[in-house]
């Protein structure tokens, strides 16, 4: 009955959360956008501050295109605003993708695109959530994918702890994030009104908090230490896939068929993980990090190979009334049919086929229940909840001037549930 009642208080947070991201040609693969560096980390800059984001994509069709991008500005909840681009576009209003590359030594063809952003030539002039599109031959109308990033104007001072729910019966499975903001640098009338938080684990968009509201105002200090406010489920450290070799087996492989091209890659089965004692180690939250040691350029040499998946539920049948998904950066944490399990009842088994390039993967098992899709997903049947779970908390923090027609993002901070712990 708690659950159901912790479901229901969540539901209207989590209809807001419908993801802007996408990836609208069959061809297009291996997204990354990320801050210079990091393949691990999400994409946001400081306003005016130098730093960079490295954009990679590859088309599989390995014919050269005019790929062209630009920015949509957005509002907290990933609205557009209406403010004109050339408000907050600082050059030109779109910029073409100059640098691509040939692959070599890969049985797959394909052409990679790279691009560092913000360019000189076109950058965004205003901190908030802007949405990144990238369309063919300078038409918006042949949008190839779009990807959020984040350009912070550092107005506000983020702290906060994880910890164990007040509430017994989450005790053990879930965390709380409770958090502080400190607006002492803005003016502020009416912070409640003008003050937006959100709140992300893991990057999972899907499963995102808005419209938290601080418990107290001490002064410039804003608590959000609400007792049922940002509790999530704390899951189990992600499973791990080793795609960097098709030579060898890496962790996770237990087949590769290389008479096909691209080769078939087929992985051990998985199971629910409920009966295996709580072990941590470090994984990579969920994220993918293409490579290998096999090659000098990972971006260009790496090849593709065509990834099996499989869930077994124990029984050989499947879970009346539920889907299965496949999470993690590789689907980009999407609840749609690019991650979702099919049953093959010849095998007994979920499946999942991907196309992935050579590399690290992250990834988990989430169940939805099929005739109410708004409902929050749930690790409770598939990787088990363990309020000692590592996990990454984005807070974010915007600000709405009266004199303003968007959101100012000014403050993001990560925490970590190992490093900002407390507990019983």
């Amino acid at each position: 009955m708690k659950s159901f009642l912790l479901a229901s208080l969540l539901l209207p947070i989590f209809l807001l959360a419908q993801s802007p991201e996408g990836n609208f040609m069959p061809t297009i693969h291996s997204i990354k956008l990320y801050k210079r560096g990091n393949q691990e980390n999400m994409p946001a800059i400081a306003l005016h501050s130098g730093d960079q984001l490295e954009l990679h994509f590859d088309d599989l069709d390995a014919n050269i295109k005019n790929y062209y991008y630009t920015y949509i500005l957005c509002n907290a909840d990933w609205q557009p605003t209406e403010v004109s681009s050339f408000d907050y576009l600082k050059g030109f209003q779109q910029q073409r993708i100059s640098d691509y590359q040939v692959s070599s030594f890969s049985q797959v063809n394909y052409i990679h695109y790279h691009a560092s952003l913000p360019d000189k030539d076109c950058t965004p002039s205003k901190s908030g959530n802007y949405l990144l599109k990238v369309y063919l031959d300078g038409d918006t109308s042949q949008l190839a994918f779009t990807k959020r990033l984040f350009i912070v104007n550092n107005k506000a001072i983020i702290s906060g702890t994880i910890m164990q729910p007040y509430d017994n019966s989450l005790a053990i499975t879930h965390q709380k994030l409770q958090f502080t903001v400190d607006v002492s640098e803005i003016n502020v009338p009416n912070p409640v009104q003008q003050i937006k938080t959100v709140v992300v684990q893991n990057y999972k968009w899907d499963e995102a908090r808005y419209n938290l509201q601080p418990a107290f105002i001490r002064g410039n200090q804003l608590e959000y230490d609400g007792e049922r406010d940002c509790i999530f489920e704390a899951g189990k450290e992600y499973r791990y896939l080793d795609l960097q070799s098709f030579r060898f087996y890496g962790i996770g492989v237990t087949r590769i068929n290389k008479d096909v091209i691209p080769n078939n890659v087929y992985l051990r089965t998985d199971g629910n993980r409920l009966g295996q004692q709580y072990n941590f180690y470090i994984d990579y939250n969920g994220w993918m990090n293409i490579g290998s040691d096999e090659v000098n350029d990972k971006w260009t040499e790496t090849d593709y190979g065509n990834v099996i998946f499989n869930y077994s539920t124990g029984n050989g049948r499947p879970l009346a009334g539920k889907d299965i998904y496949l999470l993690g950066e590789l689907t980009q944490n999407h609840f749609n049919d690019s991650s979702k399990m099919v049953f093959n009842p010849a095998r007994g088994v979920y499946e999942k086929t991907l196309l992935l390039k050579q590399g690290i993967y992250s990834y988990n098992y989430a169940i939805k229940d099929s005739n109410q899709p708004d409902i929050p997903a749930s690790f409770a049947q598939t990787e088990g909840n363990y309020w000692e779970t590592e996990n990454d908390y984005v807070v974010l923090v915007y600000y709405h001037s009266y004199s303003s027609r968007c959101d100012e993002l000014i403050g993001v901070s990560t925490l970590n549930s190992k490093t900002a712990r407390s507990g019983f």
